[in-house]
């Protein structure tokens, strides 16, 4: 069983960043999340894409800013449990809620953050016959482990950012990369597009456009996908996966049932004070939640996260009164032992 201070669903951008302002507070934080890794839609969809709003940065990548929010928080200490979603949560008693995921691990928190974007993440999937047949045996739609594809036949489809990015990472991995687009034209970062070009010249990539996979076929796991091509007959293509990156679908999945109140797909929060659902020690923060004014900022997203903080440390400390210190003065004090702080003040008689 896990056990912590502030279980946090979702790890993208906001959920990330109220691990740090729960740090300041002393307060331990474990983050859930569908992805096999943290950024959310940042890191799965459009990692080399800038973000011109984060105050201080004129612009900064997507993946840079997961980059950084997961090098300030590292002092303190957050775990991770990736690749699940939460499913079920019941209170214990007056100070722990159970948190079970769907694959059945458990999680003991004193609050709860729902940090989850737009929601749970789940891939669109291409539409074929008994494509369920061949889901995790062979037919992939993340990339979790790519050593797991060392020296193995990989198709691709896709002609965004994820699938240029996995076709160039793979294509040092993998014994044979091909990546199938259905236009010729590829809506990704200008030097990702260039790097497959030269990959291809290089012979390290095969690539087929405009064209689409059509069909799976093997017994028992993925052997060989049927493809398209404009113009040409059909013809099969032998692979051990076959990996499909059309995107990502946000639903709100099985948080939607636990009683919270719910307006047009986001979660009502009280932000007069501290975005706290209507079940006491439930908070929701970031796109995930909705109020009058609410704007789906990733800037907003930190000040909620900093004020449901404030709101979980006078729930978890009541009666003990915290006086709130700029960093500049406090400085920071990491959960591993580490101390980040200004330089003292030089005090010296100035003739």
């Amino acid at each position: 069983m896990i056990t912590t201070d502030i279980l946090i669903i979702g790890a993208g951008p906001t959920g990330l960043f109220a691990v740090f302002e729960a740090g300041l507070l002393k307060m331990k934080c474990h983050i859930i999340d569908a992805l096999p890794q943290p950024g959310g839609q940042l890191a799965e969809l459009y990692p080399k894409k800038p973000i011109f709003d984060i105050p201080g940065y004129p612009s900064v990548n997507a993946g840079e800013l997961i980059d950084n929010l997961m090098e300030q928080i590292k002092q303190f200490q957050p775990g991770f449990t990736l690749g699940e979603t939460a499913v079920s949560y019941t209170k214990v008693d007056d100070e722990w809620f159970e948190v079970i995921t769907n694959k059945g691990t458990v999680h003991r928190a004193k609050a709860i953050a729902i940090a989850g974007g737009l929601g749970t993440f789940e891939p669109r999937k291409p539409t074929m016959e008994n494509i369920a047949d061949y889901e995790e045996k062979g037919l992939e739609y993340f990339v979790k482990e790519p050593e797991h594809f060392r020296n193995k036949k990989v198709v691709i489809a896709g002609g965004g950012d994820s699938a240029l990015d996995w076709s160039i990472f793979l294509s040092n991995v993998a014994s044979e990369v091909t990546l199938i687009h259905r236009r010729n034209e590829f809506r990704g970062a200008l030097d990702s597009v260039e790097k497959v070009q030269d990959l291809k010249n290089q012979g390290k990539i095969k690539l087929i456009t405009p064209a689409e996979v059509t069909a799976i076929k093997g017994d028992g796991k993925v052997e060989a996908i049927t493809v398209a091509v404009d113009g040409q007959d059909p013809y099969d293509i032998e692979t051990d996966f076959f990996i499909p990156l059309f995107g990502l679908t946000p639903k709100l999945g099985e948080i939607g049932n636990w009683g919270l109140n719910i307006e047009k797909n986001a979660i009502v929060v009280n932000n007069a004070l501290d975005y706290q659902t209507n079940i006491d020690g439930i908070y929701a923060i970031g796109d995930i939640n909705t109020y009058p004014g609410k704007l789906k900022l990733i800037l907003c997203g930190f000040h909620e996260a900093t004020l449901m903080c404030q709101s979980v440390y006078n729930r978890l400390n009541p009666g003990k009164k915290f006086v709130l210190k700029y960093t500049t003065v406090s400085g920071v004090d990491g959960f591993d032992g580490s101390r980040k702080e200004a330089e003292k003040a030089v005090v010296k008689k100035i003739d």
